[in-house]
């Protein structure tokens, strides 16, 4: 099975003036290759969480003049969404392709499960150093887990707790010139890799759910 990466054109899309042109770009040259890969990672997380797990492309429906500076899909247990839930995502923005774990404003029990990760802040603190933490998916900023000591993820998780709008995603950055990203199958490779290690968090989040 041919499995297509991302190349630097599907990384241009994001300069592609206006919210029409850049959509079309995005659901013809994008949206395949994510229902291809995720597809794929879906039946594989639904193995490793011992439940179905659906995929969710971004459709970006409430757009009406702006276009959309970054694109991704999503993978949760919900087949009606998944904004609600912890969840697992993969995306571009024009500079980087993010591979996440992912706890956004939506989700209604966050003070619960930020609590939880507090207490078991090692299963953050002990992935790998060049894992980043994200506190705001609609930004690209993201701070290496090397570069951060335990107080700094507590202070992330009361952050997660206490503000409304907060969110906490923790994973991987690529850069499009990176060979891995614009091969198919290795891309996919590390993509499950990532979302092995990322799982006892996962987890640990769905048991507060």
């Amino acid at each position: 099975m041919s499995l297509k990466g991302f190349s630097q054109s599907d990384f241009n899309v994001f300069h592609i003036d206006g919210l029409e042109a850049r959509m079309e770009a995005i659901q013809t040259q994008i949206q395949p290759k994510f229902k291809a890969l995720g597809d794929i990672l879906a039946e594989e997380l639904a193995v490793l969480a011992g439940n179905e797990m659906y995929l969710h492309i971004a459709r970006h429906a409430r757009r009406k003049v702006n276009p959309p500076n970054d694109t991704w899909m999503a993978i949760a247990h919900d087949k009606r969404g998944y904004k609600k839930h912890p969840h697992f995502q993969l995306g571009l923005f024009d500079d980087h392709l993010f591979i996440w774990f992912a706890l956004i404003y939506e989700a209604p029990n966050k003070k619960a499960i930020a609590e939880s990760l507090m207490t078991n802040s090692n299963l953050i603190m002990d992935l790998p150093d060049e894992y980043v933490i994200s506190l705001d998916h609609m930004k690209k900023d993201a701070t290496s887990i090397g570069d951060k000591n335990e107080s700094d993820i507590i202070a992330d998780l009361e952050r997660l707790r206490d503000v409304k709008k907060a969110e906490f995603l923790v994973g991987r950055h690529l850069k499009p010139n990176q060979s891995i990203v614009q091969d198919g199958h290795a891309l996919l490779n590390l993509t499950k890799e990532t979302y092995e290690q990322l799982l006892p968090i996962y987890q640990l989040a769905m048991s507060q759910s």
